[in-house]
């Protein structure tokens, strides 16, 4: 390792539904965390870890948005990204191209006034707007805060990406590895085919229902000998109505969720996948504190 490794923390901010999640899993070559056009989609903290042996190693702290909460689980989201924001070494904070700038980012403004840390904001979606544009998005923002970097790019197409990783090691500071270099996240796995099926789920689901459902894998186990592994999880709703939407007609929607999450699982795990899915009603688990812990969401941050 050289003298000049840099290591250090950077969280990804924005209004539900910017490009956060399709940013990081571009930076990190493969995809850890769960994209779908619904807000709300990311619940925890997920770290990734971007390492190269020459320039260093980042860890990447995925947020929930930060949003006006309406219940028990939006306060907890809210609580754990606003938390992260001095914890880090760089934020970088991801908005639409856009002269204009609206209520929630007027909020995101607000809470960035009570933090240290250097912030670099990302203009997303470039590849959607007319190049000239782009220098007038940049002026807008520029006169709100005090950026220490401002960084146009699309994190779809992965343009300007590379400029960025640059950008952040130059706010790190020099340090030690902290993760082996063949490591992408923290989350066990468990816990990413749970968010691969509720991934799948929100494709497949209309408006109404995705906010209400949370997965619980019951059982993962490999088989002895085999590359196959036998999964069962629960899909957990909030209403009987809701639960028959999720099964649909004769079981199909289950059924489709449950194929699209199983091709996804299998090539993540490099093995065959065995999903059993069922279907559970919980009323109101998005204001029960023990409930909201029940499903993977993390103790300490509550």
């Amino acid at each position: 390792m050289s003298e000049n490794f840099k290591s250090g923390f950077v969280t990804i901010i924005g209004r539900p539904n910017v490009g956060k999640s399709t940013l990081m899993n571009h930076l990190i070559g493969q995809k850890i965390a769960i994209t779908s056009n619904k807000p709300q989609t990311t619940r925890n903290r997920i770290q990734t870890v971007y390492t190269d042996m020459e320039k260093g190693q980042i860890v990447f702290v995925d947020t929930p948005g930060i949003h006006k909460a309406k219940n028990k689980l939006g306060e907890y989201m809210v609580n754990v990204a606003e938390r992260t924001l001095n914890e880090v070494d760089a934020v970088l904070w991801l908005v639409e191209p856009s002269n204009f700038i609206g209520a929630g980012e007027q909020h995101i403004i607000e809470k960035l006034k009570n933090v240290t840390t250097p912030v670099i904001l990302i203009i997303n979606k470039i590849d959607t707007v007319e190049k000239e544009k782009v220098l007038e998005y940049i002026d807008t923002y520029r006169k709100v805060y005090d950026f220490a970097e401002i960084v146009p790019l699309s994190a779809l197409r992965g343009q300007n990406t590379d400029i960025l990783v640059d950008l952040i090691f130059k706010y790190l500071p020099y340090g030690p590895q902290f993760y082996d270099e063949d490591t992408v996240t923290d989350q066990p796995e468990r816990q990413i085919v749970a968010e691969i099926i509720r991934e799948k789920a929100l494709h497949a689901l209309n408006e109404e229902i995705p906010h209400g459902i949370a997965v619980s894998v019951d059982k993962m186990k490999f088989r002895k000998g085999k590359k196959l592994v036998d999964i069962d999880a629960t899909v957990v709703c909030e209403r009987e109505s809701h639960k028959g939407i999720i099964i649909g007609k004769q079981g199909a929607m289950l059924k489709k969720i449950g194929s699209n999450a199983r091709y996804e699982i299998e090539h993540m795990l490099d093995a065959k996948v065995n999903l059993q899915l069922w279907v559970k009603v919980k009323k109101d688990w998005r204001d029960s504190d023990f409930l909201i812990k029940n499903f993977g969401y993390n103790k300490d941050e509550m």
